[in-house]
């Protein structure tokens, strides 16, 4: 069963801390600026392979919100004012966008605030609105390094950390973000093995006020589950009116709430204590990837015959009825699964209303159903998809047992790829 999203839109607007006054420059807007001083900060810009989808810019977004926390907590002045500016959300995979650019604030999805009670960081449009010209023509960024692997790193297996600019492997760009008017005239190619803080040494020999940091994938998490990981995991919390939507949800069809299923959060998440005492609500929650994964993993992508069996017997052990599906399958595929399961287990999908879907895009709606499969009673992902890790990951911080949070779909009981195991650090 498909149930249309009734919702009330609750009006949200989050003010970062670090915003500098009260006007702020969007993006559609920017001829209305007014002049403002240029505030005494580096900027630390950064952006990734166009080719990388939302949930995995999300992980690279914590390995340089790593570096600017340590920035901004070293005692060198040359380091310690960098703002981090974030990228906009555009042209993502599995957003079925259109040829314009779409420049999608991170506010739409992410409590600003929350972000920059972990690291300092800004949105682009914020940087626009204290550009020195009162009328926007052209923001030219002092330096651009392009990271790259090292060539010959993988073939010699040398992977000592190591950086240095070299001749760039493939023609550089020279407009950033989906902007044409955001260029520099100093771009460099920097070959580079480490942790995103070893940047912080290239940052300390170049003075320049402006710096972009281009495919920032290439550098690496410091120590990967870490308690400074979990820290930047945690800061990104969704914003507010993403969660009331999906709380509503669970709410209307899935008899879900924080109350009963004990998912009770601090308001902060730096009061966020150590627990293990997470119910969930009384459904099992499933994300269930297709289209690219039939055809780039079809070795480990059960069929929907074999999906309804694994989902029958999950339900079954549990004694619950209902079950959400998180999924990328097309309708028909769907209504497959449905038919497997009925008539005697209900199953779930979110549908976002048009005004939701025109608000939130894509995007939006995909973090919706993130958060419903977070407060399940069990989880079912899907093998080595960066999707069902991050409800993973919400589903630690939530206090979840490990044991009804690490599972994936399986294509043969024998043969099973089972996920990895990263416990939560506080």
């Amino acid at each position: 069963m498909i149930f249309p999203n009734v919702l009330t839109i609750f009006t949200y607007i989050s003010i970062p801390v670090l915003i500098f006054g009260e006007e702020v420059c969007y993006r559609n807007k920017l001829d209305n600026c007014d002049t403002k001083k240029m505030p005494a900060f580096r900027y630390l810009f950064y952006d990734v392979n166009p080719s990388e989808g939302f949930n995995l810019r999300r992980d690279v977004y914590m390995r340089m919100a790593v570096l600017a926390h340590k920035l901004k907590h070293s005692n060198d002045p040359i380091l310690n004012s960098f703002l981090l500016v974030l990228p906009p959300w555009s042209h993502l995979m599995h957003w079925g966008y259109s040829e314009d650019p779409e420049q999608i604030p991170w506010s739409t999805f992410f409590d600003i605030s929350s972000l920059q009670k972990f690291a300092p960081v800004i949105e682009l449009h914020e940087y626009f609105s204290y550009l020195k010209n009162n009328k926007y023509t052209k923001s030219i960024l002092d330096k651009v390094y392009i990271l790259q692997h090292y060539e010959d790193m993988f073939e010699s297996g040398n992977f000592v950390d190591k950086w240095s600019v070299e001749k760039c492997q493939k023609p550089p760009k020279l407009r950033f973000f989906h902007y044409t008017n955001i260029t520099s005239n100093n771009v460099q190619c920097l070959s580079f093995h480490g942790p995103a803080t070893k940047l912080s040494e290239v940052l300390k020999q170049d003075k320049s006020r402006t710096i972009m940091l281009e495919h920032a994938e290439v550098a690496l998490h410091d120590m990967f589950g870490s308690q400074i990981y979990w820290q930047a995991r945690r800061s990104m919390r969704f914003n507010f009116e993403l969660r009331a939507i999906a709380n509503e949800f669970r709410q209307l069809y899935l008899n879900s709430s924080d109350k009963d299923d004990n998912t009770y959060l601090a308001k902060d998440w730096k009061d966020d204590k150590p627990k293990r005492n997470a119910i969930g609500g009384p459904y099992l929650a499933v994300h269930l990837r297709r289209r690219d994964f039939l055809r780039g993993r079809p070795d480990d992508v059960p069929d929907l015959k074999r999906v309804a069996e694994q989902i029958t017997e999950k339900l079954e052990e549990l004694e619950l009825s209902k079950v959400f599906v998180a999924t990328d399958a097309p309708q028909k595929e769907y209504d497959e699964l449905n038919s497997l399961l009925l008539p005697k287990y209900e199953i779930y999908k979110y549908t976002a209303s048009k005004t939701v879907e025109k608000k939130y895009s894509a995007g939006g709606v995909a973090i919706v159903d993130q958060i419903i499969c977070s407060y399940a009673r069990y989880f079912i992902g899907t093998s080595e998809s960066t999707f069902s890790f991050r409800i993973q990951e919400e589903r630690e911080i939530l206090g979840f047992p490990t044991k009804v949070t690490f599972n994936v779909l399986c294509k043969d009981k024998k043969k099973c790829k089972k996920p990895s195991l990263w416990k939560i650090v506080y």
